[in-house]
């Protein structure tokens, strides 16, 4: 029987089968949803998705791009805020 701690939804139930047709239930985090852009919605390039003991393992510049709102803003949207953030200079 599954403990007390797997037997939320927080963990996925996967069917494994082992030799003399036994069937064992596994139990495997599940992953975090995609990182989406906070304007239009649209799922971000270039950004990772994982456990957050998988990232924290990774290098800076893999967790997110290089750019002006890079791993907040889809690259449309931080093109656009740049321009207008150029124009409210002038």
């Amino acid at each position: 029987m599954a403990e007390s701690k797997t037997k939320s939804r927080t963990f996925r139930r996967i069917k494994k089968k082992a030799p003399a047709n036994r069937i064992l239930m596994h139990f495997v985090k599940r992953k975090p949803a995609k990182a989406h852009c906070s304007v239009c919605g649209a799922v971000l390039k270039g950004v990772p998705t994982g456990l957050s003991k998988e990232i924290s393992k990774m290098s800076k510049t893999q967790k997110r791009p290089e750019r002006p709102f890079g791993g907040v803003l889809c690259s449309k949207c931080a093109r656009k805020a740049v321009k207008t953030y150029a124009r409210s200079l002038k």
